[in-house]
């Protein structure tokens, strides 16, 4: 059976949590630890679900709030639903009756 996993991206939580409600409160506590992002980064980072991030980013995001990763990325799997397949005899449909029947061209007399 296939999982599907997903993952849920809460930076914006964990800051409101900690009395920070603008992008902007984030980046020089970023820079105080080395990382430099532009302003445009971190609101993407603090906006957005990011689909890679680097870990000294994630490092320091956990020393600024005093968690561990599990705290700003939530994950779920689960089993993915079976795909349905046509292998049983009653639900094919019979195909013969809808199939147009071929022309048949006569020359002209």
């Amino acid at each position: 059976m296939k999982r599907q996993v997903s993952y849920q991206w809460r930076l914006r939580e964990t800051m409101a949590a900690h009395g920070m409600f603008a992008a902007t409160d984030l980046a020089p506590l970023l820079a105080e630890r080395g990382i430099t992002l532009s302003s445009v980064q971190v609101w993407r980072l603090v906006t957005q679900t990011p689909e890679r991030l680097s870990l000294p980013v994630l490092a320091a995001l956990c020393d600024i709030f005093g968690c561990t990763p599990d705290r700003l990325i939530a994950t779920k799997a689960e089993n993915a639903p079976a795909r349905r397949t046509a292998t049983d005899p009653d639900e094919v449909t019979e195909l013969a009756p809808i199939r147009p029947k071929r022309a048949r061209i006569q020359p002209e007399k």
